[in-house]
């Protein structure tokens, strides 16, 4: 007899889910309430915020919040109806296209409703069962997820580690050959956990030697507006912007809104809009959003303190951490992890403590996003922040690893935090 599918996820709620009874509305699900800034409201309380991926501090710009308003007013949410493809196009839908790839340095550029549906969708077009993928074992889930749909050979190289690269660029190579299949290989800019860069420059250099014959795909949310000289992301600080062949980047983390787009040939460009299916088959964008992501654009490209603003704070923490004795991996963007040992009950009592004690509100991070026994703190700094901020939140992070250290947040149980629902 069968099994009842819903019996069997009562048995399984999953890694984190089976915690959610205890950490649910704090730990996970979190309300940050009031004005997106550098200090938001938690549980009725004023909390220093980290945990924002407002990178350079355009959520409450007055012209963005002006550009915003006034394009809600004038359209609505609804307008346009449908999809891009039967009735959802319109003049602004298509200028934004252009100013991105203007901007981007690329021939042409696709809008995305979401970055998550959209990658996703990419992966699924540009690929068919004959050709072969080679990826970072960090790729983010959306890019897992395009890959559950590829019906061919996929291959994972170790993080960042060009060895382990080769070696399966070899594997691919073969299998795409015998196929008559090519090989796409996808790596991210900025690694939004850890912060590190992929190793585009390394990558790209397999090709210009003549050794492998691939295309790359690069997952830049995180590089996006905060590194490179003009903010077009992880390819332009390491040299390589235009030997990228289909980069990704994200609204949701340096313009502070809603969507995605992907640069490329005008060609491949085309390609992906009559044939990703998350684009074809799905609203377009509503008016309000695409008017807000011109102007968050227009701020980006022509007022560069916003990005100098993040940078001066995005390195006095990552300096001060260091200085302090704390480890924050090798992380070369504005991502900075704070890594510190200990197992998940202690995890979430020194969580709890930073909230309650010094209201201080970072992202919590733990196996299986990273190795067991292992803590990671997760700071997002902003253009926003100040460096009171920073020197406080240093200050706290002495406090709160000695009582770590010293064995002060072991428990038997994760603790438990009511929560009014």
């Amino acid at each position: 007899m069968a099994q009842d599918i819903f019996d069997k996820i009562k048995l399984n709620r999953g890694p984190i889910g089976q915690f959610a009874k205890g950490v649910h509305g704090y730990f996970t699900f979190p309300k940050l309430e009031g004005e997106i800034g550098n200090k938001m409201t938690f549980r009725g309380k004023e909390v220093l915020v980290w945990s924002v991926n407002n990178y350079l501090g355009l959520a409450n710009q007055p012209e963005v919040r002006k550009a915003d308003a006034d394009a809600s007013e004038k359209w609505g949410l609804a307008y346009p109806m449908g999809s891009r493809m039967m009735t959802g196009n319109t003049n602004e839908h298509e200028a934004l296209e252009n100013e991105l790839s203007d901007f981007m340095q690329k021939e042409d550029t696709i809008l995305l409703n979401f970055g998550y549906q959209g990658m996703v969708s990419a992966i699924d077009s540009l690929v068919d069962r004959s050709d072969v993928i080679v990826y970072d074992s960090e790729s983010h889930a959306c890019i897992l997820d395009g890959m559950r749909l590829h019906a061919g050979k996929r291959f994972v190289f170790q993080h960042n580690d060009m060895e382990s690269f080769d070696k399966q660029m070899e594997r691919a190579t073969k299998i795409a050959d015998q196929n008559n299949g090519g090989v796409l290989v996808i790596t991210e800019g900025v690694f939004g956990m850890a912060g590190d860069q992929g190793r585009l420059k390394d990558i790209i250099e397999f090709r210009k030697s003549g050794k492998y014959d691939f295309r790359i795909f690069v997952d830049d949310a995180h590089g996006f507006g905060t590194v490179g000289k003009t903010g077009m992301g992880a390819g332009e600080e390491q040299g390589v912007h235009d030997e990228i062949d289909v980069l990704f980047g994200t609204f949701a983390k340096s313009m502070a809104s809603i969507g995605a787009f992907i640069c490329s040939k005008e060609h491949i460009v085309e390609y992906l809009r009559y044939n990703m299916r998350s684009q074809m088959f799905a609203k377009s964008l509503p008016m309000p959003l695409v008017v807000g992501a011109r102007k968050r654009l227009e701020l980006l490209r022509t007022q560069p303190e916003h990005k100098e603003n993040l940078w001066k704070i995005a390195s006095a923490l990552q300096d001060g951490l260091k200085k302090g004795g704390f480890n924050i991996g090798v992380t070369n963007s504005a991502v900075t992890p704070v890594f510190l040992e200990g197992n998940l009950a202690e995890a979430t009592n020194l969580t709890f403590d930073l909230r309650e004690n010094y209201s201080i509100f970072c992202s919590i991070v733990i196996y299986p996003v990273v190795p067991k026994g292992t803590i990671m703190l997760r700071l997002i700094p902003t253009a926003a922040h100040t460096l009171e901020d920073v020197n406080y939140t240093i200050e706290t992070f002495k406090k709160v690893k000695k009582r770590l250290d010293n064995g002060d947040y072991k428990a038997e149980e994760l603790k438990e935090v009511e929560v009014d629902k």
